[in-house]
């Protein structure tokens, strides 16, 4: 049985790692608070008696052998790296969750046939290097070199100078790529939505992964005095770039999207100054949805819409696609299995997908894959204000040693 307990305790210490004074956690991929949380994560998972290694990404291992070492791999993981001011349940509870069911294994001396590994994926989020789920990316071999070198934090450090900064060696992140075999991988996390908490379901069953197409749009105008310029003569980027935000939610709104969703989460105008004509604006696009074909014409839209807007108001437009994620249908059998498990244990649920991308929508093209959802406290998460309750967790933590046990016995 889960010691829920054990489970508060573990999530009181880890909320101390990276707290801030106004509330909050911030623990920025490879930065001293993520590289603090990760050093306690390791601590816990030696004591529930795993064996630990790091790959050449910094992602972490921890493995209980099972009594056939050949066996194919019963694998669990998620992320503790966070937003700025972030919470301490996304990705948190999917990683103490790994590791309280190997330390109820460990409780009960019990003996497997299949090997069990818990996962730390490092830098799922994309708050400091621009880009997600990096960990899980270079952990399924879709992370080469270059891209080491080519992604920047604010500061300009590059990511490949930041694994430097702690020992790793990006030269072989090549050799993060997991090669062995893989039973199922599963991952527990927040919904970071309202819909458990509203209908009132303990559990969610995943049976799908949105996945993001992500734009970096650049528009550029002629920066001009706001008095002396009449209005027929601006060549004004900040406007062009209002009617561009307007239009990411026209398309993503539109009826037969399948939710697809659109997003401009960023917005750099300069010069930035009250009495100047902005001359240039950079926008931050996220695109995603369930239904690649539905996002897809959401972005072939925009595009279009970009050429309208460039010729009308004479500015200049150029977008760059920096990720264009495949969104991931789960297997028809693991979730079948999940459901199965849940109305046995007489859990609350329902099947649901995703909106948020997560590190399994990787382990899915190397491994069947399943997905936990548990509710938050009103839908709210890469917030302070993030919170779930020990019960839910707790809840889903039973069942994913249940799950578990079967699959490893």
């Amino acid at each position: 049985m889960v010691n829920s307990k054990r489970m508060e305790e573990n999530f009181r210490r880890l909320g101390t790692i990276g707290a801030q004074p106004g509330g909050g956690i911030t623990r920025l991929a490879f930065g001293d608070s993520d590289w603090e949380a990760r050093t306690f994560v390791i601590e816990l998972m030696k004591q529930a008696g795993l064996t630990v290694r790091v790959d050449a990404f910094g992602n972490v291992i921890g493995r209980r052998e099972g009594t056939d070492p050949t066996a194919p791999v019963v694998m669990l993981g998620s992320h503790i790296d966070s937003v700025p001011a972030g919470g301490n349940f996304d990705g948190v509870v999917g990683v103490l969750a790994a590791v309280e069911v190997a330390a109820c294994l460990q409780d009960a001396g019990a003996k497997k046939q299949h090997p069990i590994e818990v996962v730390v994926f490092m830098a799922e989020e994309s708050s400091r290097f621009g880009m997600a789920t990096l960990g899980s990316k270079a952990f399924c071999g879709k992370l080469p070199l270059s891209q080491l070198e080519q992604l920047t934090d604010k500061q300009g450090m590059t990511l490949a100078d930041a694994m430097r900064q702690r020992g790793l060696a990006p030269e072989q992140v090549a050799t993060a790529k997991y090669t062995g075999q893989i039973k199922t991988f599963l991952e527990l996390h927040i919904e970071q939505g309202k819909v458990l908490e509203s209908t009132g379901d303990q559990i969610g069953i995943v049976t799908g992964i949105a996945a993001p197409t992500r734009l970096k749009v650049a528009i550029t105008g002629q920066a001009d005095h706001s008095g002396a310029t009449p209005m027929s003569m601006r060549q004004d980027a900040l406007t062009a770039a209002a009617e561009l935000i307007l239009l990411v939610e026209k398309l993503a709104g539109q009826e037969g999207h399948n939710g697809t969703v659109g997003t401009t989460g960023m917005v750099k105008a300069e010069p930035g100054v009250m009495n100047v004509i902005p001359g240039y604006v950079e926008l931050g696009i996220d695109i995603r949805g369930i239904s690649e074909n539905s996002k897809q014409l959401v972005v072939q839209g925009l595009v279009a819409g970009f050429e309208e807007i460039r010729n009308r108001r004479n500015v200049k437009i150029e977008s760059t696609i920096i990720s264009d994620e495949k969104p991931v249908e789960i297997s028809r059998e693991i979730v079948e299995y999940l459901h199965d498990i849940a109305k046995q244990g007489q859990y609350v649920c329902r099947l649901m997908p995703s909106g948020a991308g997560h590190d399994a929508m990787h382990l899915s093209e190397i491994a069947p894959t399943g997905m936990l959802f548990i509710p938050c406290k009103g839908g709210i998460s890469h917030n302070s204000a993030e919170w779930a309750d020990m019960e839910d967790i707790v809840a889903g933590t039973q069942l994913l040693f249940t799950a578990v046990n079967h699959l490893v016995g």
